[in-house]
């Protein structure tokens, strides 16, 4: 259902009142603090990134309303505080997505989004208060896949990618080479270190060819449950647990799941 722009500010204004009465009259609301919400917002944001990978309408806007309600918290917070308010946040996003986009409301040109994503990290390098160099804008408490994927767009953006995407599984080659030679060695921390670099090298591949490496794994694990959910469900079909099916009863029942998908 679509609303009109009018209905949807009453309909953020009606939160806001909501959120505003509870903080003076609700205990746990009243005396929640920047720090306090920081773990439940994390664990929102997760829960908004499954709903979007499994597309359910109904979830997909039950979880975005509850980030919401945390935007809406904090800006409250500092609200109170005499820092800045919910149009501060609104004023400064606005102002910003004015500056970032020249080729919409300025002389810049950009005839793909590629384009687009190269003049946004040249952007961010000269806007007052934006990022110093072009990797410091990757947030630290990022998951290491993510990161790393992030860690290569920007680069990319600036010039500093390959030519030619067939050039790197060379280089996913030469890093399985190197964590073979790792293993025989068995150095723990050499080992480690040429795993990470073969890892590197895979989301490099993968985001050269368009795919986002963590949510390319993400679907595959949903997957891998799936199929071992067959498994124990064929052990407990027949009265026994997971644990007592032999390797080839297990690759059997795995083979149906795969069938069945």
């Amino acid at each position: 259902m679509s609303h009109t722009r009018s209905e949807r500010v009453e309909a953020l204004g009606r939160v806001m009142d909501t959120l505003e009465i509870l903080r003076v009259k609700c205990p746990w609301d009243a005396k929640q603090t920047n720090e306090s919400l920081r773990p439940n917002t994390i664990e929102e944001v997760y829960e908004l990134a499954q709903a979007l990978m499994t597309d359910d309408p109904a979830e997909l806007r039950k979880e975005l309303g509850d980030v919401l309600l945390h935007i809406l918290f904090y800006s409250l917070i500092a609200d109170e505080q005499g820092r800045f308010d919910i149009a501060d946040v609104a004023d400064a996003l606005n102002t910003k997505l004015i500056f970032r986009h020249p080729h919409v409301f300025g002389d810049t040109k950009a005839e793909d989004a590629r384009q687009v994503s190269e003049n946004w990290e040249k952007i961010k390098l000269r806007e007052k208060g934006g990022n110093r160099t072009v990797l410091s804008g990757v947030p630290a408490a990022l998951p290491a896949l993510i990161k790393a994927f992030r860690i290569q767009e920007k680069a990319a953006n600036v010039g500093f990618d390959w030519e030619n995407p067939a050039d790197v599984w060379d280089k996913v080659r030469e890093e399985m080479g190197e964590v073979e030679q790792a293993v025989m060695s068995a150095d723990k921390a050499d080992i480690e270190a040429e795993f990470g670099d073969l890892i590197f090298a895979v989301v490099n591949a993968a985001r050269l060819y368009g795919v986002n490496a963590d949510t390319a794994l993400e679907h595959t694990n949903a997957k891998f449950m799936r199929r071992f959910a067959h498994i124990e469900e064929t052990a407990a079909a027949q009265g026994r647990s997971v644990a007592d099916l032999s390797l080839d009863e297990m690759e059997a029942a795995w083979q149906d799941a795969k069938k069945s998908e």
